[in-house]
């Protein structure tokens, strides 16, 4: 066994030589130093998810501290090795380039992802919308970022993707967002009534802002009603909840002109016929002929 592990396999410059006792070590060591990366990542992230940190730096912490032990292991293998890191330079350029033009979209979602996580144009639990599809963001991958959306389905979009289009975040900055509740009353119902039982429609909702003010504004003289437009803020994280708030103020209204005697419009024509004589009404049957 001593002798097989003092096996010398590669001759290298300046007295070193590569035995099998080297690389068996360096195999332990890097598969040990991954498995250790990962369990040092995974402990520090579950001490950091205690703080007040948000998810997405408790997520960029622990890639970062993980990227590095991993790096300091591949340097410790390569030392034990006796390779310096000088006999690389030729190889490394050679691959750069060949990754260069093979593996140009990888390296594009990689170098995004970490853009991503520096510059924090969208995080973890921010409320997104991309392509017409909404969702929450739940974690910034090396290649992709995996977004929940409303209707449960997870997508992956490509780092690169998030940064060359447009995304919009609806909590970058925070969760207030202005919505409106269109209303058509029929013609002849008191205007300033509708529009007060309206405000305080609003108002009673216990998401809606104080500041700025909800307003009402009679928007037109429609067709069939009168349209008013109630436009009020919110602090919400997501569309889902903003629907859910038009809904119970859609049912306070509702409640609200029923009890005054207001009737919501709805869409109607009345038809005037200018002729000079009687006309002639006919009632057919189910068989076409006249009654």
């Amino acid at each position: 066994m001593n002798e097989l592990w003092n096996y010398v396999l590669i001759s290298m410059p300046g007295g070193q030589s590569l035995t099998v006792g080297k690389i068996v070590a360096v195999v332990l060591l890097l598969i040990g130093g991954y498995l250790i990366s990962r369990f040092i990542g995974y402990l520090l992230g579950q001490r950091l998810e205690s703080t007040r940190l948000r998810p997405d730096v408790a997520h960029t912490i622990k890639r970062v501290a993980f990227f590095t032990l991993l790096v300091l292991v591949i340097l410790t293998a390569l030392s034990l090795l006796g390779v310096p890191l000088t006999a690389f330079a030729f190889a490394t350029g050679a691959i750069a380039i060949g990754v260069g033009f093979g593996a140009q979209n990888i390296i594009n979602n990689f170098i995004s992802g970490w853009i991503l996580m520096a510059e924090r144009p969208i995080r973890i639990g921010d409320f997104v919308e991309i392509d017409n599809t909404m969702g929450t963001v739940e974690l910034i991958g090396n290649r992709s970022t995996r977004i929940r959306r409303i209707d449960g389905v997870h997508l992956l979009v490509p780092n690169s993707r998030l940064l060359e289009q447009t995304v919009v975040n609806w909590t970058l900055v925070d969760k207030e967002i202005r919505t409106m509740v269109r209303v058509g009353v029929e013609y002849g119902s008191p205007v300033q009534r509708v529009a007060e039982l309206i405000l305080e429609a609003v108002r009673a909702q216990p998401e809606s802002k104080d500041e700025p003010a909800p307003t009402v504004v009679f928007e037109d003289f429609g067709d069939s009603a009168l349209i008013f437009d109630s436009y009020f803020w919110c602090e919400v994280g997501g569309e889902k909840l903003l629907r859910d708030i038009r809904s119970e103020i859609r049912f306070r209204i509702t409640d609200m002109f029923a009890e005054s005697g207001i009737t919501i419009a709805f869409p109607q024509r009345d038809v005037h016929l200018d002729s000079k004589g009687p006309l002639e009404v006919r009632v057919s049957n189910s068989d076409g002929k006249d009654a």
